[in-house]
């Protein structure tokens, strides 16, 4: 396994048009692909862990293999801090990961195999509740419609 590297693959467009680029910090794999050490904040479908094909000049990517943890993206109004400081404890007895935090986000991996009625319950219990904050997913729904359900989680959750 290679070095760590940062790489810019493209999360969308912005409001005026313009191409907007998330830095990813990743390993290169021997075979040439890429592993996200974090999950993304704008990107919509990656999770730590996950394993790219990627096209560096033109930022963009195929998703090679799960890693199976899901993107929890936290979104505030306010100064994020007071919920990092009860969300995070809370994500880390599960097995989770704080990945990203800003004044006003967080975002977190955290293993599907936790459940996501767990993980939603969590989530549901410190956030919302005053309107100022609000939760969602970055890799469970289609990129495109933004409601449609990956489920690529099926086959890792599937009994042995």
């Amino acid at each position: 396994m290679k070095a760590l590297q940062v790489i810019e693959l493209f999360a969308g467009l912005g409001a005026n048009g313009q191409p907007i680029v998330e830095k990813m910090h990743v390993r290169e794999l021997e075979n040439g692909h890429m592993q996200l050490v974090k999950s993304p904040a704008f990107i919509k479908g990656l999770a730590s862990g996950d394993v790219i094909r990627c096209d560096v000049p033109n930022q963009e990517f195929e998703i090679v293999q799960r890693s199976g943890n899901l993107n929890v993206r936290i979104f505030s109004r306010d100064d994020i801090a007071p919920l990092a400081d009860s969300i995070t404890p809370e994500i880390e007895k599960l097995g989770g990961d704080l990945d990203i935090e800003t004044p006003r986000m967080l975002v977190y991996s955290i293993h599907v195999s936790c459940g996501f009625s767990v993980v939603e319950d969590l989530l549901n219990q410190h956030i919302g509740k005053n309107g100022r904050s609000a939760w969602m997913y970055g890799n469970v729904y289609d990129p495109i419609d933004g409601q449609t359900p990956l489920n690529w989680w099926q086959e890792i959750l599937k009994p042995e």
